[in-house]
């Protein structure tokens, strides 16, 4: 094999490797969970229905049939509207692995900016979220929350 050809099989091969292996890494699943509570939180801040949806199953059931998918997606559009505020404080998320399934459990501290359609609504609850994979992407699938204080 000539000095050329050499250079460019080992160019080929180095190119190769260069996009096959960011698609080999994947983002473990516990993280793929942190980083889609992380984003619900940030998206409710924002007002941002769609992204608070997103991570939810479409069958998500929250409070045992108290808050379904598209009513919690409205509250927060609702709030956008209306120019309302939410703070959202994160405490640390605990996450327990059950079979093929998740739970997650952390704090979240509620607070308001203006506004008051939310008043009695806003304090430190405790929140306990189960999550499964769909399709490769975790999605929440129920949720229960009380308040911690």
């Amino acid at each position: 094999m000539t000095p050329k050809k050499k250079t460019i099989l080992v160019a080929s091969v180095l190119i190769l490797l260069v996009l096959i292996l960011p698609g080999c890494r994947r983002t473990p699943d516990e993280a793929q969970v942190r980083e889609a509570i992380a984003a619900m939180a940030q998206a409710a801040q924002t007002g941002s229905a769609g992204n608070v949806g997103k991570p939810l199953s479409e069958d998500f059931d929250g409070n045992a049939g108290d808050l379904d998918r598209n009513r919690l997606t409205g509250m927060v559009r609702l709030l956008a509207l209306r120019g309302e505020h939410v703070g959202v404080t994160m405490g640390p998320v605990s996450i327990e692995h059950r079979g093929e399934r998740m739970l997650a459990t952390f704090t979240m501290t509620l607070s308001s900016g203006g506004g008051g359609l939310l008043p009695d609504r806003l304090g430190i609850y405790q929140v306990e979220s189960a999550w499964r994979n769909e399709d490769g992407t975790w999605r929440c699938y129920s949720a229960t929350w009380h308040r911690a204080m």
